[in-house]
C-alpha cells in the first residue's frame, strides 16, 4: 500500500510562541487515555464518542492555550485525513472485495481446499509462514490480511482453531513480510525520512525480524500443539458439504486470486490491485456461479448471507459489502482527525523531542527512538506518522552520536509498523478487527510478532555489541536540549 506522506511539524518547525511545553502536551494525551479508558474500557462504549471527546479537547487546548486558530486546526485534521485517504479507500473496496469473493466461491474454494489439506496442529505456523510469505511477495499486509486471511479465518474455524489464534498468526506472518518487503510502503518510507539505502534498511531490520518471527512461529507450533484439540468426527466433511453443495467449486473460483495477486506482484499499487480483484471476484460470480449481472454488483453493496444449511458456514461467509464498511471508516476517521490535530497542535513533535532529551548515549537513543514510535502509532493512530515523526525529529541526533542512519530506520520500523494493530482506536487495528471478526483486544495476545519485533529491538540495543564503538556521551549533546 503506497502512502501519500505529507511532512508532519518537527519541534523546530513550531513557533516558539506556540509551542506547547511539556505539561501542555501532556493535556490532551491524558485525555486521550483516559476517555478511550473509561469510554471504551469502563462504559464498553464504542470508540467513536470516546474519540469525538478527544477530539474537543485537543482542539481546545490548541484553540484556547496554544492560540492556534480554527484554520490551523482544521489543516491539521485535513492533511492526516489526507494522508490516510488511501487507507479509508482500500477499507471500502476490501469490505467489498470480501463480498465479491465469497458469492464468486473463492473464499469458500479456498476453505474447502485448505479443510483438505490442513490439520489443527500444524495450522497456526503454517498460516503465519505463508502470510509471510504472500505479504513478502506483494509487499502490503492489509491485502494478505483481507485476501489470504479470510479464507484462514474460515478454515481455522472449522479445524476447531479459536479464531483470535488465528487472527495472531495471520497477522505475525502479514506483518513480517511486509518488513521485509522493498515493495512495501512503510519499509520505502522508513527508508526515505531517514536518508537510507532501501536495502540496507532491509538488511538492517533482518537479523531482528528473522530472530522474531522465528519465535513466533515456534509459540503457533507449541499453541497449536497444546490447546487444539480433536476435530469432532465428521465435522470437516460436515463443512466441506455445505461449501460444495452452495458454490461450484472448481478451480475456476480461483481467478480472483490469481488476478489479485498477479498483479501485486507484477508491482501494481495495492487499490487498483484489489479493485481488479473486485472486478474478477464479480465476473466470476457471472460466469462460475450462475448469478446475473445485478445480483453480483448487489452483493458488492450489500453483501452476503448464504444459506447453506449450516450455521457456522453461514456465519464464517456472511459479509456486510462496502454499505458494512460505515462503523469501520467513522472510527478510523475521528482516530486520523484526533492524530492531525495532535501533530499540528505540536504535541507529538514535543514529546518525541523530550523523549530524545532524555537520552544518555546511543543505546538509549535508539530504545528511546522504538518508545517514541510506538507512542505516536498509538496517538496519531496510523503507522506512517509513527515512522514520519521519529524518523525526521530524531535524525540529527543520530548524526551526532555518530550513529548510521539505518540504525535509526530500523529502530522506528521494527517498533512502528507491528505494534499499530494493537490499539483498538487505530486505523490497521481497526481494519484487522473488520476483517477478521474479532475484537483487537481478544487477538492482541497471539499477535507475537508485534511484542517480540520491538523487544528483540531493545534487548540487541541494551546488551549487543552493535554500539560498543559509538560515542558514549553521559549527557544528551547540547544541540538536543529542549529550550522552552
Amino acid at each position: 500500500m503506497t502512502s501519500l506522506t505529507l511532512e508532519p511539524l518537527t519541534y523546530e518547525d513550531i513557533p516558539s510562541e506556540r509551542r506547547p511545553g511539556v505539561l501542555q502536551a501532556l493535556v490532551p494525551v491524558l485525555g486521550v487515555v483516559l476517555f478511550l479508558g473509561i469510554g471504551s474500557g469502563y462504559l464498553k462504549l464504542a470508540p467513536h464518542g470516546p474519540l469525538l471527546w478527544s477530539i474537543v479537547l485537543t482542539g481546545a487546548v490548541g484553540k484556547y492555550w496554544l492560540g492556534y486558530s480554527w484554520d490551523d486546526l482544521y489543516e491539521g485534521l485535513a492533511d492526516s485525513l489526507l494522508m490516510g485517504l488511501q487507507a479509508i479507500l482500500i477499507l471500502f473496496v476490501i469490505y467489498g472485495l470480501i463480498a465479491t469473493w465469497v458469492s464468486a466461491g473463492t473464499i469458500p474454494g479456498l476453505m474447502y481446499y485448505g479443510l483438505s489439506i490442513l490439520t489443527p496442529d500444524v495450522f497456526l505456523p503454517v498460516t503465519a509462514l505463508l502470510a509471510m510469505v504472500v505479504a513478502f511477495s506483494i509487499g502490503s499486509s492489509w491485502t494478505t490480511a483481507g485476501t489470504l486471511g479470510v479464507a484462514f479465518i474460515g478454515i481455522g474455524s472449522g479445524l476447531g482453531v479459536p479464531t483470535p489464534m488465528t487472527a495472531g498468526a495471520i497477522l505475525s506472518g502479514a506483518y513480517a513480510g511486509d518488513k521485509q518487503s522493498p515493495l512495501s510502503d512503510t519499509t520505502n518510507l522508513a527508508a526515505a525520512v531517514t536518508n537510507t539505502d532501501l536495502y540496507d534498511h532491509i538488511r538492517a531490520m533482518r537479523n531482528g525480524t528473522v530472530l522474531a518471527f522465528g519465535l513466533s512461529v515456534l509459540l503457533y507450533a507449541a499453541l497449536g500443539l497444546r490447546t487444539v484439540g480433536e476435530i469432532p468426527t465428521g465435522r470437516v466433511a460436515e463443512i466441506q458439504g455445505a461449501l460444495a453443495g452452495s458454490y461450484d467449486l472448481s478451480m475456476l473460483v480461483l481467478i480472483p486470486l490469481v488476478v489479485t495477486f498477479g498483479l501485486a506482484l507484477y508491482g501494481i499499487p495495492a487499490l487498483p490491485t484489489l479493485v481488479a480483484g473486485v472486478f474478477a471476484g464479480t465476473f466470476t460470480t457471472i460466469f462460475v456461479q450462475g448469478r446475473s449481472f445485478t445480483a453480483a454488483w448487489t452483493v458488492f453493496l450489500d453483501g452476503t448471507a448464504p444459506e447453506t444449511g449450516m450455521d457456522l458456514v453461514n456465519d464464517l461467509l456472511a459479509s456486510g459489502g462496502i454499505s458494512g464498511s460505515a462503523w469501520t471508516i467513522a472510527v478510523v476517521v475521528a482516530a486520523l482527525s484526533l492524530g492531525g490535530l495532535l501533530e499540528r497542535t505540536g504535541v507529538l513533535a514535543v514529546l518525541a523531542h523530550h523523549l530524545a532529551t532524555a537520552v544518555r548515549g546511543p543505546r538509549s537513543l535508539v530504545v528511546g527512538t522504538g518508545v517514541s514510535a510506538i507512542f505516536v502509532n498509538a496517538f496519531s493512530a496510523q503507522q506512517y506518522m509513527s515512522i514520519v515523526v521519529p524518523g525526521l525529529t530524531l535524525r540529527n541526533l543520530y548524526d551526532e552520536y555518530g550513529l548510521a542512519s539505518d540504525d535509526l530506520s530500523q529502530a522506528i520500523e521494527s517498533a512502528g509498523t507491528p505494534t499499530g494493530a494493537l490499539f483498538p482506536w487505530h486505523a490497521g487495528a481497526v481494519y484487522m478487527s473488520a476483517v477478521f471478526g474479532v475484537g483487537t483486544l481478544a487477538y492482541a495476545p497471539y499477535y507475537f510478532f508485534a511484542f517480540l519485533s520491538p523487544l528483540i529491538l531493545f534487548a540487541t540495543t541494551l546488551f549487543g555489541g552493535r554500539y560498543d564503538g559509538s560515542q558514549q556521551a553521559d549527557s544528551a549533546p547540547s544541540s538536543a536540549v529542549a529550550d522552552d
